[in-house]
């Protein structure tokens, strides 16, 4: 009974050392700045691209390291079936054809000689379907809900994280030069 009263006070003890240690020592601490307005990529009769740049940055005190980011659009048939909608994350100045998104580190806040911040935009092409031309596919566009999707770690070990960011109807209609339509 001795022994295993020692060793759970051994593991309490263990455990209270390695949290003073994180505490001391800090953590990663990613934010996302997400209020930058999306932009017009291009347009042709075809297909229209928007671009929405996020900014994560670190105000932790370790540096993290972005393993992976994915968007997702959330905009079922369902709900609009007059566009297709395909989306990926990008990284600023890193623009790849197979949509694979390369780690990064994002150093911590306060670091010399290194980015305590790191641009990721979220790219969305619409193509109108059933035959619909571009605008008025638009002209009865619904908001356009996206998940932001990205895998960090730092000295914790790996996780998921997850943020929705919504383009309105109004937004993609006015970025087009289209009216909506009530529908």
């Amino acid at each position: 009974m001795e022994f295993l009263t020692f060793a759970l006070l051994a593991i309490l003890v263990l455990i209270l050392i390695v949290n003073a240690y994180f505490a001391h020592v800090g953590l990663e601490d990613i934010h996302i700045d997400k209020d930058i307005p999306v932009e017009l990529e291009s347009k042709d009769d075809n297909s229209l691209v928007l671009s929405k740049k996020l900014r994560f940055y670190n105000e932790g005190k370790q540096c993290a390291t972005i393993m992976d980011a994915i968007c997702r659009s959330q905009l079922p048939y369902e709900q609009y079936d007059g566009i297709e909608v395909r989306a990926k994350a990008e990284r600023e100045g890193e623009v790849r054809e197979d949509d694979y998104f390369e780690a990064v580190i994002i150093q911590c806040k306060g670091y010399k000689g290194g980015e305590d911040s790191l641009n990721i935009y979220a790219k969305v092409k619409l193509t109108p379907r059933k035959g619909m031309s571009l605008d008025e596919a638009l002209s009865h566009m619904v908001d356009l809900p996206l998940d932001i999707i990205w895998q960090e770690t730092g000295r914790m070990p790996q996780r998921y994280k997850k943020i929705r960011i919504t383009i309105t109807a109004e937004e993609i209609a006015k970025l087009a030069g289209v009216q909506l339509v009530k529908d």
